[in-house]
């Protein structure tokens, strides 16, 4: 006889939890930094790319503008990017790194191996997770 969905059977939890748990791991690595975890998003990806325009950020960290312009406000208020509007077309915001912001990046870099050193999660398995997760977000993206 089927019965209703059970919480262990579900591929969206383990998902959600390890998320969660992982986003909480990262809080004592981030917190000498200043920086919360979607803010972290947002300085990785500039350090990678020098300048991004806010719908691009929001594109690739799966963020929509409501959620992502107060937290580009506090980076901003933090001395850490600025924000200025496209000359020749006001609506595209351009998001940069200030001096502080590239010399964070410096300061971030050994966050990720703290991390999984933390976790005790082999290199491998990690690597392997990863790609097992990218292409879970590339089918969930044709959805």
């Amino acid at each position: 006889m089927p019965h209703p969905p059970r919480l262990d059977e579900q591929v969206c939890f383990p998902l959600y939890a390890a998320s969660r748990l992982v986003i909480r791991l990262y809080q004592p690595l981030l917190e000498p930094l200043g920086l919360t975890y979607p803010q972290y998003l947002v300085m990785m990806l500039l350090w990678e790319d020098a300048s991004l325009t806010v719908s691009q950020i929001g594109q690739r960290i799966y963020l929509d503008s409501s959620t992502l312009t107060p937290l580009l406000k506090k980076l901003e208020d933090k001395a850490l990017i600025v924000r200025k509007r496209r000359p020749g077309d006001e609506r595209v915001v351009e998001v940069s790194l200030t001096k502080t912001g590239k010399a964070l990046g410096l300061e971030a870099i050994h966050i990720p191996e703290r991390l999984f050193a933390r976790i005790g999660f082999p290199p491998k398995e990690a690597l392997q997770l990863r790609s097992s997760l990218k292409r879970l977000i590339a089918r969930l993206e044709m959805t």
